[in-house]
């Protein structure tokens, strides 16, 4: 069986994970925490773009990057189930390249571990 992907749904749980620790690098801001009601066969991860980045339909193609960047990291490396993550785009992401987006989120997501 696979892992799957969900995102936080309750305002709690966004709030708890803000208060956990976080990671910056130039195209995202990751903030990520255990949380109890977690199960660990899945992957909770919300990303967040916000509208200063642009209008919807670009909003939208940094969310599809990224949710596709995710899914390539979970298939070639481990990424800790035992934490909820949130993500926070940055202006950057729009304009890079997909594998330097990758290379980078690859290096954040093994300091997590």
């Amino acid at each position: 069986m696979g892992i799957r992907i969900l995102s936080l749904s309750k305002n709690e749980d966004f709030k708890k994970v803000l208060s956990g620790k976080k990671i910056n690098n130039f195209y995202s801001t990751i903030f990520f925490k255990k949380l109890s009601s977690k199960f660990d066969c899945n992957l909770n991860i919300s990303i967040i773009t916000k509208r200063k980045l642009g209008k919807a339909v670009q909003r939208n193609k940094i969310k599809r990057r990224l949710k596709n960047i995710i899914n390539s990291i979970l298939k070639s490396a481990k990424i800790n189930l035992k934490y909820s993550y949130l993500m926070i785009a940055k202006k950057n992401v729009l304009d890079s390249k997909y594998s330097d987006i990758k290379k980078s989120l690859l290096v954040d997501f093994k300091k997590i571990l």
